[in-house]
């Protein structure tokens, strides 16, 4: 039971590991801090970081049961938003609508409140994304991260793992992913999945 809870707390965090291989058009590209349309390892390895640090919420040095059960308790007092500990579907709504449109938000790059097709796109290859995938394979993946057994994630490990899948998409390995081989990538990882 504790190893169940432990993955699906980390789960997010080991997709993100695979940001630089995700869907083009979705969070991967936000690794790409230099703007030149490819993911070096370095800008992984920052992003990495980033992620890690917001998730590990205690610090510890590890992703657990224990930040899984404090980030869990975070949306819930977010959510909450009279604080009389429940969640009413008026908040439930709010709390969607909120999410909703920060996402828009960040998709309209141009900011004129209207999506291009392009950013439209962007949305629609988020969705069919690494998200949906969160059970028996973001499971597996999790596994294999907790390479000592001891139902923790390391920093070491989660960075281990999301490298290598790095290194594996990085067909010419100049050290960066492009859209092409991140795409390559992506459809690799969906066709190994269908086996």
């Amino acid at each position: 039971m504790k190893k169940t809870i432990l993955f699906s707390t980390a789960t997010a965090m080991l997709m993100a590991g695979g940001i630089a291989v995700a869907a083009p058009g979705d969070r991967g590209m936000r690794a790409d801090t230099n703007g030149d349309g490819a993911v070096s390892r370095s800008e992984l390895t920052q992003s990495l970081d980033q992620r890690f640090a917001r998730m590990d919420v205690n610090g510890d040095g590890f992703l657990s049961k224990e930040d899984r059960e404090a980030k869990q308790a975070e949306r819930f007092a977010k959510m909450d938003s009279n604080g009389d500990g429940q969640v009413s579907q008026a908040e439930m709504d709010a709390a969607r609508a909120a999410r909703e449109a920060r996402h828009f938000e960040r998709r309209d790059k141009d900011g004129n409140g209207t999506l291009s097709q392009e950013e439209a796109m962007a949305k629609k290859g988020k969705g069919k994304g690494m998200r949906g995938h969160r059970g028996g394979r973001g499971m597996a993946m999790l596994a294999k991260a907790d390479s000592n057994g001891d139902q923790k994630i390391s920093k070491a490990e989660f960075t281990s793992m999301a490298t290598a899948r790095f290194d594996q998409a990085d067909a010419n390995k100049d050290g960066k992913l492009t859209s092409e081989e991140r795409q390559a990538a992506w459809k690799a990882m969906r066709a190994q999945w269908k086996k």
